[in-house]
């Protein structure tokens, strides 16, 4: 297998056009950058650029390897920044935005107590549930919900949320309990509108597939904690983050139901753009936002 700081070489060499432009930056040769591209063509056996007088080429095998390998220099950077410098004071102004039901449950909290830690360092959070443009508005920031599109961004997964299907003890005294996904067609479900796929799209697993199945139902609305107040008042069954009513199925105020079909899990992503090398205090600010996940990850 090809060395990784081959592949960060090659990557370098496209961008720069120049063999003896990455030799400077290396404080090597530009034989030495030659050989290790030539060493790099030799294992994978294939002919990665054209080499001519005035100019560097890809070949059609180059091209695909570098739009593959281009992103290994910047995590590899972005590795070696984390930890630079990591008892310096932080200081500074973050911009960022959270989905409603982060902001809320998590992030309120933890970003406080963040800058609790740093004197010097403030944030300020927005809380939407709305997809916002990173760049165009200027946020610093972003933790998303879902999957991530925009090759432009770049996204640090930070934790995985299992949603759950629940209802009230009295809704299900009066309207019975579904055993399987079909039988939620006699039932009123309440949808999450956020939802990419529609909010009466539920999804389920079957043989370990995931498959989306049609419900309906009377309400629907894009905040998660009012179609709760609505399943805790009996008026339906609702899909939510485990981590929304992990109390009240503690409590025995809410029932989760068809445990082993449920299939919903979303990963939750700090998110900011790709042609900003982020600040420490962006950085740190990501890790205590995970380990703030991880403490409480039985919720989720």
């Amino acid at each position: 297998m090809p060395a990784i700081d081959d592949l960060v070489l090659f990557t370098q060499v496209i961008e720069h056009g120049s063999f003896s432009k990455v030799a400077e930056l290396n404080n090597v040769t530009k034989s030495v950058v030659s050989k290790r591209i030539s060493k790099l063509e030799t294992e994978l056996g294939l002919q990665l650029i054209y080499r001519t007088t005035r100019k560097l080429t890809l070949t059609e095998p180059g091209e695909v390897l570098y739009h593959r390998a281009k992103s290994i220099s910047h995590v590899a950077q972005a590795a070696f920044d984390s930890v630079k410098g990591y008892s310096e004071a932080l200081s500074g102004k973050i911009r960022m935005s959270v989905p409603t039901i982060s902001g809320e449950l998590v992030l309120a909290k933890a970003v406080s107590d963040f800058c609790q830690k740093h004197p010097g360092l403030s944030v300020d959070m927005s809380l939407n549930n709305h997809f916002v443009d990173l760049v165009a508005d200027n946020y610093d920031l972003v933790i998303r919900t879902g999957y991530l599109e925009d090759s432009s961004l770049i996204a640090r997964h930070i934790f995985n949320s299992r949603w759950v299907i629940c209802a009230s003890p009295a809704y299900i005294e009066h309207y019975g309990k579904p055993e399987k996904p079909k039988d939620l067609n006699c039932h009123n479900c309440l949808g999450y509108n956020p939802q990419s796929t529609g909010p009466f799209d539920w999804q389920f697993i079957k043989q370990n597939k995931i498959y989306t199945q049609k419900v309906s139902g009377n309400f629907s609305s894009d905040n998660a904690i009012a179609l709760k107040k609505n399943v805790l008042a009996g008026n339906g069954i609702a899909y939510l983050p485990n981590c929304l009513v992990h109390d009240e199925l503690e409590r025995g105020e809410l029932v989760e139901l068809l445990s082993t079909h449920a299939g919903k899990v979303v990963g939750i992503y700090a998110v900011y753009p790709y042609t900003r090398k982020p600040a420490k205090r962006i950085q740190a600010l990501i890790e205590h936002i995970r380990e703030s996940y991880m403490e409480i990850k039985e919720k989720f």
